[in-house]
């Protein structure tokens, strides 16, 4: 008896390595000390010394069930995307330069081209957002999980000057809201989507007119990742005053989060088109407006709060930087939480 026949292939984990490798390097910063395959990731802080009163950020998340979909249409090169840009996206959302990042993946049997596959899609996801991958792990679970499944998840740090902190301290009444498109449902909730629609080959694979695509290439599209863009708007000389990362929750826990008290948002749903992937899945699932609302990102996955004398210079910095931009909303004096009009 040998660690293989009880399930591990300690093997098939250094071909994975290697096959990563390549990948891997791809996102390396200069502060990045030593290659893959070390204990830990080493990172200098020389750069962070500089500055005048550094601050420390982190984001952890996973993709949810959204790889339950990976595995149906056998996709792999862009959930870690989504890995990424939940975590990267939570940095920049405080006014974070995220730094580095690390990928945890569990699966029932170690597939050496396929976790290379994942990993390279965590390296896109890294080069999206200027971090680098400074390591991970992959771990087999045989008899825990089934051999063809896997989870992935992952953290970020990034640092910030603690007075440009995003916290919306200083909003005030009258301050615009704009949103930045999303791609899609991103990496939140699936388990509703996999209620909707079936789960099978054929579903998935079906051209849908008014998706302009099938719906699995509809639900699997990766998450945005709007780091670009939030330091395009900084660079631009715009205070961000303050920042909601859409994700699970929708607009009904995720704006309120951004919010001082006694301040209060206002967001105009006809302000910005809603993707049509939204629209399908409402009829579909009979699922009710609000409960869309307080699920999904509905075609916006940042929501930012700016000086009115600033929305023409952000809007600007946001398109420059790759992004759709739309001004949604107002914040307005009243008890903390949101209207949707």
């Amino acid at each position: 008896m040998d660690y293989k026949n009880s399930g591990v292939d300690i093997e098939a984990g250094y071909k994975s390595v290697e096959l990563m490798k390549a990948s891997v390097k791809e996102t390396m910063r200069p502060e990045v000390l030593g290659g893959l395959g070390g204990f830990s990731g080493a990172f200098s802080l020389a750069k962070i010394k500089e500055m005048e009163d550094p601050v420390l950020l982190s984001g952890t998340d996973g993709c949810g069930t959204k790889v339950k979909l990976a595995f149906l249409l056998d996709k792999h090169d862009t959930i870690g995307i989504d890995a990424v840009a939940m975590c990267v996206n939570d940095v920049a959302c405080a006014g974070g330069e995220p730094l580095f990042f690390l990928d945890y993946i569990a699966c029932g049997k170690n597939y050496p081209e396929k976790i290379a596959t994942i990993v390279g899609g965590v390296a896109e996801g890294c080069k999206q957002s200027g971090c680098a991958l400074v390591g991970g792990e992959t771990a087999e679970h045989p008899g825990l999980m089934p051999e063809d499944e896997y989870d992935l998840a992952g953290f970020a740090v990034g640092v910030v000057e603690r007075k440009d902190i995003i916290d919306g301290h200083d909003l005030k009444a009258g301050d615009v809201l704009i949103g930045m498109a999303s791609t899609g449902v991103h990496s939140n909730g699936f388990s509703l989507v996999r209620k909707i629609f079936k789960m099978d080959k054929e579903t998935l694979n079906t051209y849908h007119e008014e998706l302009g695509t099938t719906l699995g290439e509809a639900l699997i599209a990766p998450t945005r990742i709007y780091v670009k863009a939030m330091k395009a708007v900084k660079d631009a000389g715009v205070r961000v005053k303050a920042c909601s990362h859409i994700t699970g929750g929708g607009f009904y826990e995720n704006i309120p989060r951004m919010l001082p008290e006694g301040k209060r948002a206002v967001i105009e749903k006809n302000s910005y088109p809603i993707p049509p992937i939204f629209t399908m899945m409402a009829r579909e699932g009979q699922v009710e407006e609000q409960m869309m609302y307080n699920t999904y990102n509905m075609g916006l996955g940042m929501i930012v709060a700016v000086d009115p004398a600033d929305v023409d210079k952000a809007m600007d910095a946001m398109r420059q930087a790759g992004d759709t931009p739309y001004v949604v909303g107002r914040i307005v004096d009243g008890e903390k939480g949101v209207d949707l009009k």
